[in-house]
């Protein structure tokens, strides 16, 4: 094997870790890099081909994150990923990285692997799990069993194990891959040995020519259109049934000679699952853990948001004296104090809430939990003709909705990705919790929690009920079931519930230092100039024109003043530019502190006294339902190769959040009449 070398003249290897979902394969690559990537307990996360650099002794490692795979036969995006990066020449070794609490169920894809002939380590990870289980592995006859390959225990989690598996990639690479031969039927093993003859007369610089002969005679179509050779008198038929029932019995054989238990015993996963997998419990106890989470947000969330609130309350009175005593321009001290400060000062003080949201998202994902939600509604999105995996994406969705648009790469057919794509903005992404938060505490005293809370509920009926629509209209059957590993319960890593945290919040922040930040200003010059330059009054002001043209679309919601319209207008920007379009609309210098909220509210009520919860519900679903942010948008644009559907998606989008908030509405005001 020829390695490369850098500037320095040391070795460099280019290694693809490769494994099941749930198998810690990108747990493994974070301890390894120390990359932040995000790590979770469902198949569809890693999306894509991630890199991070290593290195031990005198060889530089440059590490490759693959999505999680059960085979290298591919149906979908990710899938096809991982295994073209397997096949890539530039890829010296692989890690196979396996949970060894379920080593029968990982190994099939091992065998696999060894096929295509390149230098291989199986890292056991979970060893903690098999020996809580009371299980053990024979160490020394399973890499006799995979060809002599170095098998190494590790714990990704815990960092152990980490140096000698860096050293027996090395130390493999060096030495070269042994010739892994699984024994097939005579017949298959002639057929096998032909095709193999074949790929090396038409392809003699070929590096897996064994495999490809076996995908060959498998009838895979992607093998036959990269590598298209004749084999009309060697293929009569696909043998993929007998090849994997060969692996398998394979697989039992090492498993009975490698396995044993010194105390077996039931897990508590089985008990667990009983209520949080029932068919009929399921999704209210994950209701109701929801609602906890909540409940948490704004209570925990709330009693922190005191500190940040004195702290923008000084900045802004430190800013405002400051700038008065230098000098400036009213101007300008207005664009600093009641644009750049109060729009982005306020965004900042919903940290304590985004903090504990994502903690909490954190912990029930880094334990198990999450991967039981989607388990649990996969009925649910058969009957409505989604994929069972098109909740694996709704679910990221919590989070953000671009990672979650992407994670639809997850799904096998490009009509399930477009509906899935289309329901998943639906669900309440945490941009838009600053919006829930804001009017929660200022129309809901009390209900705050409660209030927030049915967002989420309303996105994920609407998402359902949108997507049943959608399969009636297309006369369309329910899909195939989700095929999902449940992962054992585990208690939540701090370092990973760290890194996803700070990698939220971080997001949060940037996002406030950029997308807010210049929103901010552009606001509040729509707002303080006019058709004769800057203005006293914003009623005067381009912006107040602008909204007055959308005042009577969005009167029937409850919605006609033109400083929502402005505000959901800026909202496409980014959700949370809605909180500093209010404080920037009604000059308040920290709309989330209670003298703020109470200030918005006067000024709501002196321009539209009939304003009440209801008109704020009907903002905030409206917030919930239409166009997603800016970035959204252009990964759905990307995602579906089609500004034709992405138009089609926001115009669905708009249209859907102006019909619910206006049936609300006057469905509301007739009762409260």
């Amino acid at each position: 094997m020829n390695h490369s070398h850098d500037k320095t003249g040391k070795k460099h290897i280019n290694v693809a870790c490769i494994g099941n979902p749930n198998c810690g394969k990108t747990t493994l690559f974070n301890a390894l890099t120390g990359s932040k990537l995000k790590v979770a307990n469902w198949p569809g996360v890693t999306v894509e081909r991630m890199e991070g650099e290593t290195s031990y002794e005198e060889t530089e490692i440059t590490l490759v994150d693959t999505p999680g795979i059960y085979s290298l036969t591919c149906y979908t995006i990710e899938e096809k990923v991982t295994r073209k990066c397997a096949m890539d020449d530039d890829i010296d070794a692989i890690i196979n990285v396996v949970d060894a609490s379920s080593l029968e169920r990982n190994l099939y894809l091992t065998l696999q692997l060894l096929e295509l002939g390149k230098p291989m380590v199986l890292a056991l990870n979970m060893m903690d799990v098999v020996k809580e289980r009371g299980m053990e592995i024979d160490m020394h006859r399973l890499p006799e069993m995979l060809g002599n390959i170095p098998v190494v225990p590790v714990s990704a989690a815990r960092r152990t194990g980490l140096d000698i598996l860096l050293h027996a990639v090395i130390h493999h690479c060096e030495e070269g891959m042994e010739d892994y031969i699984l024994d097939y039927p005579p017949e298959i093993e002639t057929k096998i040995t032909t095709l193999e003859a074949v790929m090396q007369e038409n392809y003699p610089k070929h590096s897996s020519a064994r495999w490809h002969a076996i995908k060959l005679l498998e009838d895979d179509e992607e093998v036959k259109q990269e590598h298209p050779v004749s084999v009309v008198h060697v293929v009569d038929r696909s043998y993929e049934k007998e090849m994997i029932q060969c692996k398998y019995s394979y697989i039992e054989k090492i498993m009975k000679e490698i396995l044993f238990y010194k105390n077996k015993k039931a897990a508590s996963t089985d008990k667990i699952d009983r209520l949080l997998t029932h068919p009929l419990w399921g999704v209210p106890v994950f209701l109701l853990i929801m609602c906890f989470v909540f409940f948490l947000t704004f209570t925990v969330g709330d009693a922190l948001k005191g500190v940040f609130e004195t702290g923008l309350d000084l900045l802004s009175g430190g800013a405002a004296a400051a700038l008065k005593g230098m000098g400036v321009a009213g101007w300008l001290e207005s664009l600093m104090v009641e644009g750049i400060i109060a729009g982005v000062g306020g965004i900042l003080t919903f940290i304590p809430n985004i903090f504990i949201l994502f903690l909490a998202l954190a912990m029930l994902e880094d334990s198990g939990y999450m991967a039981r939600v989607a388990y649990v509604m996969d009925s649910v999105m058969g009957r409505v003709g989604l994929s069972g995996k098109a909740f694996l994406p709704m679910i990221l969705g919590f989070g953000c909705t671009v990672p979650a648009i992407m994670a639809t790469r997850a799904l096998e057919t490009e009509h399930d990705r477009r509906k899935t794509m289309l329901v998943t903005p639906f669900m309440s992404c945490s941009a838009r919790l600053p919006v829930y938060v804001l009017f929660s505490d200022m129309f809901f005293p009390g209900y705050e929690a409660f209030a927030a809370f049915s967002m989420y509920i309303v996105g994920m009926v609407i998402a359902i009920l949108a997507a049943l629509v959608m399969n009636r209209l297309e006369k369309g059957e329910a899909n195939g079931s989700l095929l999902i590993e449940l992962p054992e319960y585990k208690r939540p890593n701090a370092r990973t519930i760290r890194i996803y945290v700070w990698n939220k919040l971080k997001d949060y922040l940037t996002k406030a230092g950029t997308t807010i930040f210049i929103a901010s200003i552009v606001i509040w010059f729509v707002l303080n100039f006019g058709m004769g330059g800057m203005v006293e009054e914003p009623s005067d002001s381009f912006g107040a024109g602008l909204g007055r043209l959308l005042v009577p679309v969005l009167a029937p919601a409850g919605l006609g003043m033109w400083q929502i319209a402005v505000a959901l207008l800026s909202g496409i920007s980014a959700k949370e530019v809605v909180v500093s379009s209010f404080a920037v609309l009604f000059g308040v210098a920290n709309a989330n502190s209670d003298a703020g909220m109470t200030a918005i509210v006067d000024n709501i009520h002196r321009i539209n006294p009939g304003f009440g919860p209801l008109n704020a519900y009907c903002l905030m679903l409206f917030c919930l339902l239409y166009v997603p942010c800016v970035a959204t948008v252009a990964t759905v644009r990307k995602e579906s190769g089609s500004w034709k559907f992405t138009l089609k998606m926001i115009a669905f989008q708009l249209f859907l959040a102006w019909a619910v908030s206006t049936v609300v509405f006057q469905a509301g005001s007739l009762f409260l009449a």
